[in-house]
């Protein structure tokens, strides 16, 4: 059997995301989503205090749901300053792959020289080839006196990244691993494996920034960021009809179908100022926000046109700006490409702003072969304790945590 539970973090620049999640055998099940809203980040300088305090809240409210302590997590890293360094490897082999051949491989390329300006996320072993045959997998056992290793050494910006893990370890927590939010986010949506023959552009739309990302020949190529993001529309709409910033969020996301020629005129939302019943309709959202979506568009043609010219690429929105309906219609036509929005299928995680923490589970996961690692998220006594004490069974050895969970829900229905 092989049961695991991790800790996936991110910090958004409204929020912080936290996911606890439990790998059965080859099952992964959600246990706990926990996101607590926090201005993690102002014009890309993270205010620390307020991330400390988020962080440190999310673990909390999470710790009491599932009755367990959380002292580890998975980092995910703004790819700002994104930068790759192509490498290829030569291990000497005493006669068969072991894993050891792939860690010396990865060691020798994390000596490699980077800017000052920033700091190595991820060491990624893209291809390994043996007697001149090349796999994506790892080639254990098989015989050779040399491995020549594909590796890709993906870098963010330094400040960003030690100022994260930072403020995570400031919170009580130990980072497992970090990773790109990018990255994680191509893991999730399986994107690596679209890439062979074409070319993808990721589109992580946030509050107060989109991220592009390409993801070409199964890699991570390049990454870039504008200042354009979902509170554009959201400040539009609370200027000038004073309505809740969490209620027009919900509007534009839930609401308003960004991409129809004629709106409806129906009251979709009502509420009371100074003793005064206000409305407002589909049509009224749109209106208001269109000229920011419109110069939106603007730059998501800039950046992704030149890309779109050098060959055949679609484009995947995720990020709260995939959570929006319409908008990838609205793109596809913008681009004349297609455009679609991701939404994880993960029970428990279906939504598009959730993409790049769920991500961080399948990154890690991927790397335990090579890392080696056998360390939980949480502290795992008292996770069984609490499980056992509330379904009244005892533990089994082939019996998933999520079994034990499922009953707990139905003992509550009863």
């Amino acid at each position: 059997m092989d049961k695991q539970i991790f800790a996936a973090l991110e910090v958004a620049d409204h929020e912080i995301r936290l996911i606890i999640g439990e790998f059965f055998n080859t099952r992964f099940n959600i246990i706990k989503v926990e996101r607590v809203n926090c201005n993690c980040f102002i014009n890309n300088t993270l205010d620390k205090e307020a991330t400390i305090t988020g962080i440190k809240k999310a673990i909390i409210n999470a710790s009491n749901s599932i009755g367990a302590e959380i002292n580890k997590v998975i980092l995910a890293i703004p790819s700002l300053n994104f930068k790759r360094y192509p490498l290829n490897v030569r291990v000497d082999v005493d006669g068969v792959v072991t894993i050891d051949d792939v860690k010396e491989a990865v060691r020798k390329a994390a000596v490699t020289k980077i800017d000052n300006n920033l700091a190595l996320i991820q060491t990624v072993c893209i291809k390994y080839t043996v007697n001149g045959i090349s796999s994506r997998r790892i080639p254990i056992n098989e015989r050779t006196n040399e491995l020549l290793v594909n590796i890709d050494l993906l870098c963010a910006d330094r400040k960003i990244a030690f100022d994260l893990v930072s403020c995570v370890s400031k919170a009580g927590l130990e980072v497992m691993d970090i990773y790109l939010d990018t990255y994680a986010s191509s893991k999730e949506a399986a994107l690596f494996e679209q890439t062979v023959d074409q070319s993808v552009i990721l589109l992580k739309i946030e509050y107060q920034t989109t991220t592009l990302g390409l993801i070409s020949q199964g890699k991570l190529k390049a990454c870039d960021k504008i200042d354009l993001g979902l509170s554009d529309l959201i400040s539009s709409l609370v200027d000038e009809y004073e309505i809740p910033i969490d209620a027009s969020e919900n509007l534009i996301k839930y609401n308003a179908r960004v991409d129809l020629e004629k709106y409806s005129k129906n009251p979709i939302y009502i509420w009371s100022k100074n003793g005064i019943t206000k409305t407002i309709t589909e049509e009224d959202i749109c209106d208001n926000i269109r000229p920011s979506i419109n110069l939106w568009l603007d730059e998501l043609e800039m950046m992704c046109k030149p890309i779109l010219q050098a060959g055949k690429t679609s484009v995947i929105i995720i990020g709260e700006g995939g959570e929006m309906q319409g908008l990838d219609h609205l793109l596809a036509l913008k681009l004349d490409a297609s455009v679609k929005t991701y939404s994880p299928e993960t029970i428990g995680g279906r939504r598009s702003s959730l993409t790049s923490c769920l991500g961080l589970f399948y990154a890690y996961k991927d790397q335990l072969q090579i890392t080696g690692y056998d360390v939980n998220s949480v502290n795992m006594d008292q996770f069984q304790k609490t499980v056992i004490y509330k379904t009244g069974v005892k533990s089994d050895s082939e019996e998933s945590v999520t079994k034990k969970l499922r009953g707990m829900l139905f003992e509550a229905k009863k």
